[in-house]
């Protein structure tokens, strides 16, 4: 029972601190470049892993596959989100939020080329949910719902984000089977500031900060994103894997809001009747294939 309440509370906690990592992400991504915004948020929580390093790490599990599985889900994870920051840096929160649902769609397509898996009738339904919901979401932008949308680079950007953190999922299930929740948490944030701290040096931009408001809002955004990897680990540990990517969906409705309210972005009841079918799309995804 206490398992299950845990469960329920982590739940709660992924869905909503994605959109509230990703509004102050999107406050102070003109202040200061995306590489660097990353970079703080995994230096932080490295820094805040340190004191549970040893407590939790039972050395027998680490061999060079659980290393090299790490490495590879800190490169995905760093370089998605990366790719995420930027887009809701140039594009508008509500509606760069909803798109990964999309998500459950290119896990659909990748099962059919790679593994020769048929989608059910009910996965083809999801599909057109999701396209049908995307209509009521991209009908503000100028390009409306359109392939000329695809040419915006922040379309373009959320999308390779969403693959690249949807591989990175996988790997992440394959590590906490190998190791634990903790540390398979605590890889990822030391792993995530190895990549993050490579491409800030690659793409050499100003590491200061500029004000302390902006520190503030960095060591929020390295909350969030902890409190939503850990509740991930977690909710992944104790549940089915489709069902717990079904319903971090919600989180779109949260990121509608938020850009809303915060940022002042336009037709807030089409892009939430949007994001709620494009939810019950990938829904009918996950659960019915």
């Amino acid at each position: 029972m206490i398992r299950f309440l845990a469960t329920i509370l982590f739940l709660i906690i992924r869905i909503v601190s994605n959109p509230v990592a990703n509004a102050f992400q999107k406050k102070i991504s003109n202040d200061i470049s995306c590489v660097v915004i990353n970079f703080y948020s995994y230096l932080f929580l490295s820094l805040m892993c340190l004191p549970f390093f040893l407590k939790y790490l039972d050395w027998s599990f680490i061999t060079i596959n659980f290393i090299a599985l790490a490495l590879l889900a800190g490169f995905l994870c760093a370089l998605g989100t990366v790719c995420v920051i930027k887009a809701i840096n140039i594009g508008e929160l509500s509606v760069i939020g909803p798109i990964n649902s999309y998500k459950s769609v290119v896990g659909l397509f990748a099962a059919f080329i790679f593994l020769r898996e048929i989608p059910s009738l009910w996965a083809l339904f999801g599909i057109f949910l999701i396209i049908y919901g995307s209509r009521y979401v991209f009908s503000s932008a100028e390009e409306g719902f359109s392939f000329k949308l695809l040419k915006r680079k922040d379309v373009q950007l959320r999308f390779l984000g969403l693959l690249l953190t949807g591989i990175e999922a996988a790997i992440l299930k394959n590590i906490i089977i190998i190791s634990s929740v903790e540390a398979c948490f605590i890889f990822w944030c030391f792993m995530g500031l190895f990549w993050s701290f490579i491409f800030a040096l690659i793409s050499k931009k100003d590491f200061s900060i500029k004000s302390n408001s902006i520190f503030f809002y960095l060591i929020i955004i390295a909350v969030c994103l902890g409190l939503m990897q850990y509740s991930t680990n977690f909710v992944f540990a104790s549940m089915n894997v489709g069902y717990a990517l079904a319903l971090f969906q919600l989180s779109s409705l949260l990121t509608v809001f938020f850009g809303y309210k915060f940022f002042h972005e336009q037709a807030l009841k089409k892009k939430l009747i949007g994001s709620l079918i494009m939810i019950i799309g990938s829904i009918f995804i996950i659960l019915c294939n």
